[in-house]
Protein backbone atom coordinates (compact mmCIF):
# COMPACT_ATOMS: atom_id res chain seq x y z
CA UNK A 1 0.00 0.00 0.00
CA UNK A 2 1.37 3.63 -1.07
CA UNK A 3 1.62 5.46 1.48
CA UNK A 4 2.68 9.52 1.73
CA UNK A 5 3.39 10.56 5.11
CA UNK A 6 3.00 14.07 5.15
CA UNK A 7 -0.32 13.47 3.33
CA UNK A 8 -1.52 11.10 5.52
CA UNK A 9 -0.83 13.10 8.13
CA UNK A 10 -3.00 16.23 7.22
CA UNK A 11 -5.90 13.35 6.07
CA UNK A 12 -5.90 12.62 9.99
CA UNK A 13 -5.69 16.04 11.27
CA UNK A 14 -8.44 16.88 8.84
CA UNK A 15 -10.80 14.20 10.28
CA UNK A 16 -10.03 14.72 13.66
CA UNK A 17 -11.09 18.32 12.77
CA UNK A 18 -14.08 17.71 10.89
CA UNK A 19 -15.73 15.46 13.52
CA UNK A 20 -14.87 16.65 16.69
CA UNK A 21 -15.05 20.59 16.09
CA UNK A 22 -17.75 21.06 13.51
CA UNK A 23 -21.49 20.43 13.36
CA UNK A 24 -22.82 17.34 11.60
CA UNK A 25 -25.28 17.92 8.12
CA UNK A 26 -24.65 19.44 4.70
CA UNK A 27 -25.56 22.91 4.41
CA UNK A 28 -28.65 22.44 2.19
CA UNK A 29 -28.36 23.51 -1.56
CA UNK A 30 -25.49 26.10 -1.27
CA UNK A 31 -24.35 28.03 -3.88
CA UNK A 32 -21.83 26.41 -6.16
CA UNK A 33 -18.03 27.90 -6.13
CA UNK A 34 -17.61 27.00 -9.95
CA UNK A 35 -18.63 29.38 -12.95
CA UNK A 36 -21.03 27.31 -14.44
CA UNK A 37 -19.54 29.54 -17.54
CA UNK A 38 -18.10 27.99 -21.40
CA UNK A 39 -16.64 24.35 -20.05
CA UNK A 40 -17.68 21.33 -18.08
CA UNK A 41 -14.67 22.12 -16.51
CA UNK A 42 -16.27 24.72 -14.81
CA UNK A 43 -19.37 22.71 -13.90
CA UNK A 44 -19.96 20.23 -10.83
CA UNK A 45 -19.27 17.33 -13.93
CA UNK A 46 -15.61 18.52 -13.35
CA UNK A 47 -14.76 15.70 -10.63
CA UNK A 48 -10.93 16.52 -10.92
CA UNK A 49 -9.43 18.18 -7.74
CA UNK A 50 -8.59 21.28 -9.63
CA UNK A 51 -9.48 23.45 -12.32
CA UNK A 52 -8.95 26.70 -14.12
CA UNK A 53 -11.57 28.95 -12.82
CA UNK A 54 -11.59 27.34 -8.67
CA UNK A 55 -14.22 25.14 -7.24
CA UNK A 56 -13.39 21.65 -8.07
CA UNK A 57 -13.70 18.96 -5.18
CA UNK A 58 -11.71 20.00 -2.22
CA UNK A 59 -8.12 17.87 -2.32
CA UNK A 60 -8.38 17.39 1.23
CA UNK A 61 -11.44 16.48 1.92
CA UNK A 62 -12.38 14.25 -1.47
CA UNK A 63 -9.20 12.68 -2.20
CA UNK A 64 -9.50 9.61 -0.30
CA UNK A 65 -12.30 8.64 -1.52
CA UNK A 66 -12.32 9.67 -5.27
CA UNK A 67 -9.22 9.17 -7.55
CA UNK A 68 -8.33 12.68 -8.75
CA UNK A 69 -7.46 11.65 -12.62
CA UNK A 70 -6.43 15.46 -13.47
CA UNK A 71 -8.30 14.95 -16.57
CA UNK A 72 -11.80 16.40 -16.51
CA UNK A 73 -13.40 14.14 -19.51
CA UNK A 74 -11.61 11.11 -18.55
CA UNK A 75 -14.83 9.83 -15.77
CA UNK A 76 -16.93 9.76 -19.01
CA UNK A 77 -15.12 9.23 -22.35
CA UNK A 78 -11.46 7.45 -23.61
CA UNK A 79 -9.75 8.14 -26.83
CA UNK A 80 -8.99 4.62 -26.95
CA UNK A 81 -10.83 1.03 -24.95
CA UNK A 82 -14.15 2.58 -24.61
CA UNK A 83 -16.97 0.05 -23.08
CA UNK A 84 -18.48 -1.67 -26.19
CA UNK A 85 -21.62 -2.60 -24.72
CA UNK A 86 -23.32 0.43 -24.87
CA UNK A 87 -23.62 2.86 -27.73
CA UNK A 88 -22.42 5.71 -25.94
CA UNK A 89 -19.48 7.58 -27.51
CA UNK A 90 -16.63 6.54 -26.40
CA UNK A 91 -17.57 5.69 -23.12
CA UNK A 92 -15.36 4.62 -20.27
CA UNK A 93 -17.38 4.63 -17.07
CA UNK A 94 -18.71 1.37 -15.71
CA UNK A 95 -22.11 0.68 -16.14
CA UNK A 96 -23.85 -2.50 -14.52
CA UNK A 97 -26.39 -4.60 -15.38
CA UNK A 98 -29.73 -3.52 -14.08
CA UNK A 99 -33.09 -3.95 -13.92
CA UNK A 100 -34.60 -0.59 -13.12
CA UNK A 101 -38.20 -0.16 -11.41
CA UNK A 102 -39.71 2.19 -13.94
CA UNK A 103 -42.81 4.95 -13.61
CA UNK A 104 -45.07 2.34 -15.05
CA UNK A 105 -44.75 0.69 -11.88
CA UNK A 106 -46.29 3.57 -9.72
CA UNK A 107 -49.69 2.27 -11.04
CA UNK A 108 -50.88 5.95 -12.45
CA UNK A 109 -53.70 6.26 -14.75
CA UNK A 110 -52.45 9.31 -16.78
CA UNK A 111 -49.96 7.30 -17.83
CA UNK A 112 -50.68 6.03 -21.29
CA UNK A 113 -47.36 5.09 -22.95
CA UNK A 114 -45.39 2.19 -22.89
CA UNK A 115 -42.29 2.29 -20.95
CA UNK A 116 -38.81 0.44 -21.31
CA UNK A 117 -36.35 -0.07 -19.72
CA UNK A 118 -33.88 3.02 -19.66
CA UNK A 119 -31.86 3.51 -22.80
CA UNK A 120 -28.21 4.33 -23.53
CA UNK A 121 -29.03 8.24 -23.24
CA UNK A 122 -30.20 7.61 -19.50
CA UNK A 123 -27.52 4.87 -18.78
CA UNK A 124 -25.00 7.39 -19.11
CA UNK A 125 -26.11 9.23 -16.22
CA UNK A 126 -27.88 6.78 -14.06
CA UNK A 127 -23.99 5.31 -14.48
CA UNK A 128 -23.47 7.62 -11.52
CA UNK A 129 -26.60 9.27 -10.60
CA UNK A 130 -27.63 5.69 -9.49
CA UNK A 131 -25.41 5.15 -7.22
CA UNK A 132 -24.28 1.27 -8.05
CA UNK A 133 -20.65 2.64 -8.90
CA UNK A 134 -17.80 4.68 -7.30
CA UNK A 135 -17.90 8.21 -9.42
CA UNK A 136 -14.26 7.27 -10.54
CA UNK A 137 -15.05 3.97 -11.84
CA UNK A 138 -13.84 3.83 -14.97
CA UNK A 139 -11.89 1.43 -17.76
CA UNK A 140 -9.02 3.27 -19.20
CA UNK A 141 -7.04 5.24 -16.91
CA UNK A 142 -4.79 8.22 -17.92
CA UNK A 143 -1.03 7.43 -19.24
CA UNK A 144 -0.46 3.67 -20.49
CA UNK A 145 -1.10 0.18 -18.46
CA UNK A 146 -3.80 1.35 -16.40
CA UNK A 147 -6.53 -0.46 -18.70
CA UNK A 148 -8.74 -2.90 -17.32
CA UNK A 149 -11.63 -3.98 -19.74
CA UNK A 150 -13.64 -6.26 -16.83
CA UNK A 151 -14.23 -2.70 -15.58
CA UNK A 152 -17.26 -2.33 -18.28
CA UNK A 153 -19.84 -3.93 -16.20
CA UNK A 154 -18.39 -4.25 -12.61
CA UNK A 155 -16.11 -2.26 -10.50
CA UNK A 156 -12.89 -3.21 -9.10
CA UNK A 157 -11.54 -1.59 -6.26
CA UNK A 158 -8.25 -3.18 -6.75
CA UNK A 159 -7.63 -1.69 -9.77
CA UNK A 160 -8.82 1.49 -9.17
CA UNK A 161 -6.41 1.41 -5.97
CA UNK A 162 -3.46 1.09 -8.50
CA UNK A 163 -3.78 4.87 -9.80
CA UNK A 164 -1.23 7.24 -7.92
CA UNK A 165 -2.38 10.85 -7.19
CA UNK A 166 0.46 13.04 -7.89
CA UNK A 167 -1.06 15.90 -6.15
CA UNK A 168 -2.90 14.66 -2.67
CA UNK A 169 -3.06 11.17 -0.82
CA UNK A 170 -4.35 8.29 -3.19
CA UNK A 171 -7.77 6.98 -2.96
CA UNK A 172 -8.60 4.17 -0.32
CA UNK A 173 -12.26 3.86 -1.16
CA UNK A 174 -14.26 5.00 -4.73
CA UNK A 175 -17.28 6.19 -3.21
CA UNK A 176 -20.60 6.05 -4.78
CA UNK A 177 -23.79 8.61 -5.62
CA UNK A 178 -25.63 6.60 -2.59
CA UNK A 179 -26.32 6.57 1.26
CA UNK A 180 -25.23 2.92 1.87
CA UNK A 181 -22.27 3.01 4.53
CA UNK A 182 -19.74 5.71 4.02
CA UNK A 183 -20.55 6.92 0.70
CA UNK A 184 -21.12 9.84 -1.31
CA UNK A 185 -23.97 10.92 0.41
CA UNK A 186 -22.16 10.30 4.21
CA UNK A 187 -21.05 13.88 3.79
CA UNK A 188 -23.80 15.78 0.98
CA UNK A 189 -26.92 15.09 2.63
CA UNK A 190 -28.86 16.90 5.58
CA UNK A 191 -27.80 15.28 9.17
CA UNK A 192 -25.22 13.56 7.72
CA UNK A 193 -22.20 12.75 9.98
CA UNK A 194 -19.39 14.58 8.77
CA UNK A 195 -21.08 17.10 6.18
CA UNK A 196 -20.56 20.40 7.36
CA UNK A 197 -19.78 23.04 4.20
CA UNK A 198 -20.90 20.15 2.09
CA UNK A 199 -23.89 20.89 -0.64
CA UNK A 200 -26.67 18.54 -0.25
CA UNK A 201 -26.90 16.15 -2.96
CA UNK A 202 -29.52 13.79 -1.54
CA UNK A 203 -32.08 14.91 -5.18
CA UNK A 204 -29.22 13.73 -7.15
CA UNK A 205 -28.61 10.41 -6.15
CA UNK A 206 -31.44 8.83 -7.96
CA UNK A 207 -31.36 5.16 -7.00
CA UNK A 208 -32.52 2.43 -9.44
CA UNK A 209 -36.40 2.76 -8.26
CA UNK A 210 -37.18 5.45 -11.02
CA UNK A 211 -40.98 5.89 -10.01
CA UNK A 212 -40.36 9.17 -8.42
CA UNK A 213 -38.31 10.96 -11.44
CA UNK A 214 -39.92 12.12 -15.01
CA UNK A 215 -40.33 8.56 -16.97
CA UNK A 216 -37.24 7.68 -19.07
CA UNK A 217 -37.38 5.33 -21.74
CA UNK A 218 -41.42 6.17 -22.23
CA UNK A 219 -42.28 6.44 -25.84
CA UNK A 220 -43.19 9.47 -26.73
CA UNK A 221 -46.77 9.59 -28.61
CA UNK A 222 -47.85 11.31 -31.89
CA UNK A 223 -49.41 14.32 -31.74
CA UNK A 224 -53.11 14.94 -33.00
CA UNK A 225 -56.11 15.84 -32.02
CA UNK A 226 -56.85 14.91 -28.11
CA UNK A 227 -53.22 14.54 -27.75
CA UNK A 228 -51.43 16.43 -25.01
CA UNK A 229 -47.81 16.54 -27.19
CA UNK A 230 -46.02 18.96 -29.68
CA UNK A 231 -44.38 17.44 -32.50
CA UNK A 232 -40.70 17.72 -33.08
CA UNK A 233 -40.21 19.29 -36.29
CA UNK A 234 -36.63 17.50 -36.97
CA UNK A 235 -35.80 14.31 -36.99
CA UNK A 236 -32.66 11.83 -38.36
CA UNK A 237 -31.46 8.80 -38.01
CA UNK A 238 -31.99 7.79 -34.13
CA UNK A 239 -33.24 11.19 -32.46
CA UNK A 240 -35.65 13.58 -33.05
CA UNK A 241 -36.16 16.91 -31.73
CA UNK A 242 -37.33 20.70 -31.29
CA UNK A 243 -35.43 22.34 -33.37
CA UNK A 244 -35.67 26.08 -31.89
CA UNK A 245 -34.22 28.22 -34.75
CA UNK A 246 -34.94 25.46 -37.63
CA UNK A 247 -31.86 25.03 -39.15
CA UNK A 248 -32.06 21.44 -38.92
CA UNK A 249 -29.10 20.57 -36.29
CA UNK A 250 -29.59 19.13 -33.05
CA UNK A 251 -27.95 21.64 -30.86
CA UNK A 252 -27.49 21.69 -26.90
CA UNK A 253 -30.03 24.05 -26.20
CA UNK A 254 -32.93 22.01 -28.27
CA UNK A 255 -34.83 18.76 -26.34
CA UNK A 256 -34.54 15.73 -28.39
CA UNK A 257 -36.11 12.31 -27.96
CA UNK A 258 -33.99 9.18 -28.91
CA UNK A 259 -34.42 6.05 -30.62
CA UNK A 260 -32.51 3.32 -29.24
CA UNK A 261 -34.57 0.23 -31.26
CA UNK A 262 -37.89 0.90 -29.62
CA UNK A 263 -39.05 4.22 -31.03
CA UNK A 264 -38.65 7.61 -29.96
CA UNK A 265 -38.56 7.79 -26.12
CA UNK A 266 -37.28 10.45 -23.56
CA UNK A 267 -34.33 9.80 -22.10
CA UNK A 268 -32.28 11.58 -19.22
CA UNK A 269 -30.37 13.60 -21.95
CA UNK A 270 -33.59 14.73 -23.64
CA UNK A 271 -33.84 17.32 -21.27
CA UNK A 272 -29.99 17.44 -19.63
CA UNK A 273 -27.11 18.10 -21.29
CA UNK A 274 -24.48 17.34 -19.36
CA UNK A 275 -21.63 19.64 -20.50
CA UNK A 276 -23.60 22.56 -19.56
CA UNK A 277 -25.65 24.59 -22.02
CA UNK A 278 -25.25 28.41 -22.00
CA UNK A 279 -28.51 30.40 -20.70
CA UNK A 280 -28.05 33.21 -23.72
CA UNK A 281 -25.31 32.56 -25.77
CA UNK A 282 -21.78 31.83 -25.64
CA UNK A 283 -20.22 33.51 -22.64
CA UNK A 284 -23.33 33.13 -20.30
CA UNK A 285 -23.63 31.13 -17.54
CA UNK A 286 -25.35 27.72 -18.30
CA UNK A 287 -28.67 26.89 -17.72
CA UNK A 288 -29.26 25.27 -13.79
CA UNK A 289 -28.85 21.59 -13.03
CA UNK A 290 -27.65 20.80 -16.68
CA UNK A 291 -30.82 21.79 -18.42
CA UNK A 292 -30.90 22.51 -22.08
CA UNK A 293 -33.65 24.93 -21.76
CA UNK A 294 -34.47 26.60 -18.52
CA UNK A 295 -37.58 26.25 -17.21
CA UNK A 296 -38.71 29.67 -16.36
CA UNK A 297 -42.34 29.90 -16.42
CA UNK A 298 -42.31 25.84 -17.49
CA UNK A 299 -40.87 26.57 -21.00
CA UNK A 300 -38.82 23.35 -20.39
CA UNK A 301 -41.85 21.04 -20.07
CA UNK A 302 -44.28 23.37 -22.28
CA UNK A 303 -41.57 22.24 -25.09
CA UNK A 304 -43.16 18.85 -25.41
CA UNK A 305 -46.48 19.15 -23.42
CA UNK A 306 -49.37 21.22 -24.28
CA UNK A 307 -51.17 22.86 -21.60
Amino acid sequence: MKIKAGWLLGGLLATLLSTAWLPAGADGDLPTKFSNRNSIANTRHNMTQRQAEGGGPSGTNMDPYRNDYQEVCVYCHTPHGANTGVALPLWNRTIKATTYVTYNQLGTSSLTQEVTQPGPNSLACLSCHDGQVGVDSIINMPGSGRYNPTQATAQTDSFLNAWNNTRGPDATRHMGLNTVGTNCLACHANGADLGDGATDFTVFAIGTDLRNDHPVGVKFPAAGPGVDFRAPNATRVGMAWFDRNTNQRAETNEVRLYDSGEGFEVECASCHDPHGVPSAGTGSQFNPTFLRVANTGSALCLTCHTK
